[in-house]
């Protein structure tokens, strides 16, 4: 019998090594040891996920690293999403992500929406370079119960603010909570525009979220 925190190595290796074929054989015998699939895919999975994106900040991986990275954590996610218990796997809300306008830096969002997808999100992506009046758009369209704000430029930080007010504008603000994420954005900056959450990178984005969807 394996330890549950080798399974749980060999998971996140699996992803940050871009082992895509044997990532789906690990999450099995994981099953098969009778280990919780939500934390295979938390502590494990997503773990070598951020792994990889910090490569990517760094240079060392680039995109086409990237995808096969997230090849090798959906073949796991799809061995163990089956496995979740009945009131994690179930459908959780809705939340809508994208990068502000003014910015394309989309790396950050897309493995935030990957790590909430694994948490049972259902994700609604815009894209990056996103207007203000999009990101209303579509939540009165959604219903959706969050918006993910997303930049790494401090020049477009401003445009977060603006959602927020155009939300009150519209008079859905008590009906959606925003969230805010980024490397210029900060806690302090998220209270001062009347956010919901920060969050400093995407395991803790998930945190966040559950946080704010049991209050």
């Amino acid at each position: 019998m394996k330890e549950k925190e080798t399974l749980l190595t060999q998971l996140a290796d699996c992803v940050l090594n871009m082992e895509d074929e044997e990532a789906a054989g690990i999450a099995e015998e994981y099953i098969e040891e009778g280990y919780p699939a939500q934390e295979g895919i938390l502590s494990g999975l997503v773990v070598g996920m951020n792994q990889a994106a910090e490569l990517y900040e760094r240079e060392e991986y680039f995109i086409p690293e990237l995808l096969i990275c997230s090849d090798a954590m959906y073949n796991g996610l799809d061995v163990l999403r089956p496995h979740l218990p009945r009131s994690e796997g179930e459908k959780k809300r809705q939340v809508v992500i994208g990068v502000v306008e003014g910015d394309t830096h989309d790396i950050g969002k897309n493995i935030v929406k990957i790590m909430l997808e694994a948490a049972g999100y259902e994700m609604v992506d815009l894209g990056r370079d996103v207007p203000p009046k999009s990101f209303v758009e579509k939540a009165k369209e959604t219903g959706a119960s969050v918006l993910a704000l997303s930049t790494l430029m401090s020049t477009t930080m401003g445009n977060m603010e603006k959602i927020i007010r155009m939300l009150d504008a519209e008079g859905i603000r008590d009906q959606v909570k925003v969230v805010v994420g980024g490397a210029p954005v900060s806690q302090l900056f998220a209270e001062k525009i009347g956010a919901d959450g920060y969050s400093e990178n995407a395991v803790e984005a998930v945190k966040l979220i559950d946080r704010l969807m049991e209050a």
